[in-house]
């Protein structure tokens, strides 16, 4: 098991190849609600200091969050990730 496995939340995707990176996608019923799990993690990278890499369409995002230091997946990575779930499942309570 690499290093960077050890610190991937349940749920997450760690990286493929030498990309230091996890990643998970959570689906939504509708727009609205899509929109507003955007705007709840849009405030949690502008708190955090932290902007992972988002791609979306209609009822689904995707979200990779690469290690801060470039090299390996630390305890802030996880950290973000585990508040990304929180506001998942706050988004769709």
């Amino acid at each position: 098991m690499a290093d960077s496995d050890l610190v991937v939340p349940s749920g997450w995707e760690p990286g493929k190849g030498t990309s230091a990176s996890m990643s998970k996608q959570f689906t939504f019923d509708r727009y609205g609600i899509t929109r507003e799990f955007l705007d709840r993690v849009a405030e949690l990278s502008e708190q955090d200091g932290y902007h992972p890499n988002i791609s979306f369409g209609t009822t689904y995002v995707n979200i990779t969050i690469d290690a801060r230091d470039g090299e390996k997946l630390g305890e802030a990575d996880k950290g973000f990730a585990l508040e990304v779930d929180r506001l998942a499942e706050a988004t769709t309570g």
